[in-house]
């Protein structure tokens, strides 16, 4: 009988896991950035623990997005594999201490960074993405935070 472990490079992620409420706003891409997008996203396990997929909404619905999250045991940083609803393919890279959960990328044309916080009680990450072209000069690009659902 096979006994399945969760990879020792996503323990950090344990309290992840769970359905949780999303909300994304003061957006830059929105013609109002007082607009206010609610959503749903899962971070469940991929195969019983070998990865991590945040599921953000459903295919059913716009937006939506899913992340493939893993690491190399070697590495520092985490390797994330990204597509959306709108057909957007990206990769990025992550990282996850002290409850500070930094994603970025740093493409010739369109360079993101995210950074949250996660609550002192793990029910709560709070964060938002930048957008850049240069790397050097950075802007806000929208606020996301997550709420667990209990």
């Amino acid at each position: 009988m096979k006994i399945n472990k969760i990879n020792p490079a996503l323990q950090d992620f344990i309290g992840f896991i769970g359905n949780w409420e999303m909300e994304l706003s003061n957006a830059s891409f929105l013609p109002d950035t007082k607009t206010i997008i609610k959503g749903t996203a899962i971070f469940e396990w991929f195969e019983e623990g070998d990865f991590l997929i945040l599921r953000q909404g459903t295919k059913k619905e716009v937006p939506w997005a899913t992340w493939f999250i893993g690491r190399d045991k070697d590495a520092q940083n985490y390797t994330v594999l990204y597509f959306d609803d709108r057909q957007y393919s990206r990769v990025y890279e992550m990282s996850f201490e002290n409850g500070i959960w930094k994603i970025w990328r740093n493409s010739p044309d369109f360079i993101q960074r995210f950074t949250g916080m996660v609550s002192e009680d793990k029910k709560m990450i709070s964060g938002c993405w930048e957008k850049s072209t240069d790397g050097k000069t950075w802007s806000h690009d929208f606020d996301l935070k997550y709420v667990k659902n209990e």
